[in-house]
């Protein structure tokens, strides 16, 4: 008895670190595009606004870990054939499929409802139309040409819309599509690269050709400096200066993808240091315009 107790001790030990890394926490930084449209509006100057901005981020945490469970489940047996995808907690092994299927739901489920405390409607409308996007982002438009594309970018705006609900600003247009071309971008980019690879990492990979996707991230590219040009421009002479950070940010990534990165964005974000210099050059500069 005493031998089986410790076993099984020593096995939720080794449980809680395998389900912490199929939450892909590397992954929750992008959630703090939650923090974009509150700051472009000069709101995050009170500590409250900080507050439910940040319960915001981490309800958009506790959603996408659930999503990245579920998806893992469905595409366990693909993932286990792939050359680094197999490493994953549930491709591997190391996290049950029963424990998976469990938590994943739990945690999707439990972030639009977590957000009723927070007494903003839209919000959990917001945040609910994120789950139910991921959801059917996994079980089904993962594998829809272009759509695929579409619906992750979807959820990147979904992120913005549910900061400036927080704490109830608005959006403009041109901010919408700066925030929907740069998510698109990067999705371009990710899919190009994950093409290149030796060991298909999606069936949808397929129906794209590579010259495709490199001239879909150009055009990309292209119409996303340019709203954001008329953007900043009608901000104010900081804002303008950005451009020219923003126009760094789009090479940078650009280079990149083409010399074979881009199949883990993150990495990009957390490895690049001429990219990572952009990025606070463009933040210091908008952020003087807001905050002067």
């Amino acid at each position: 008895m005493p031998g089986r107790a410790s076993s099984s001790t020593a096995a939720q030990g080794a449980l809680a670190p395998a389900l912490l890394r199929a939450c892909r926490p590397r992954q929750w930084p992008k959630n703090l595009l939650v923090l974009a449209a509150p700051a472009a509006a000069g709101a995050l100057s009170e500590p409250s606004a900080w507050l439910l901005c940040g319960a915001v981020v981490a309800l958009f945490c506790l959603a996408a870990s659930g999503t990245y469970l579920l998806n893992d489940v469905r595409d366990v047996e693909s993932d286990r054939v792939h050359e680094r995808k197999r490493h994953r907690p549930v491709a591997s092994g190391a996290l049950p499929l029963p424990t998976a299927l469990v938590a994943g739901p739990v945690m999707t489920a439990a972030a639009p409802l977590l957000s009723l405390l927070l007494d903003a409607p839209v919000l959990t409308v917001v945040i609910t139309g994120y789950v139910l996007l991921t959801a059917a982002y996994t079980l089904l438009l993962k594998n829809v040409v272009f759509v695929d594309l579409l619906s992750v970018a979807g959820c990147h705006v979904l992120r913005a819309a549910a900061g400036a609900a927080a704490v109830g600003v608005s959006m403009s247009g041109w901010f919408v599509l700066v925030v929907a071309m740069g998510a698109l971008l990067l999705v371009s980019g990710k899919r190009e690269a994950e093409r290149r690879g030796s060991t298909p990492a999606r069936r949808i990979l397929g129906a794209y050709t590579a010259p495709f996707l490199t001239g879909l991230r150009i055009a990309v590219s292209a119409v996303l400096v340019v709203t954001y040009c008329l953007w900043a421009l009608s901000q104010g002479p900081w804002h303008a200066a950005s451009v020219v950070a923003l126009f760094a940010c789009t090479l940078r990534y650009n280079m990149l993808v083409d010399r074979g990165a881009g199949e883990e964005p993150e990495e990009i974000a957390l490895r690049d240091r001429p990219l990572q210099s952009a990025l606070v050059v463009l933040m210091a500069l908008v952020g003087m315009g807001i905050y002067p």
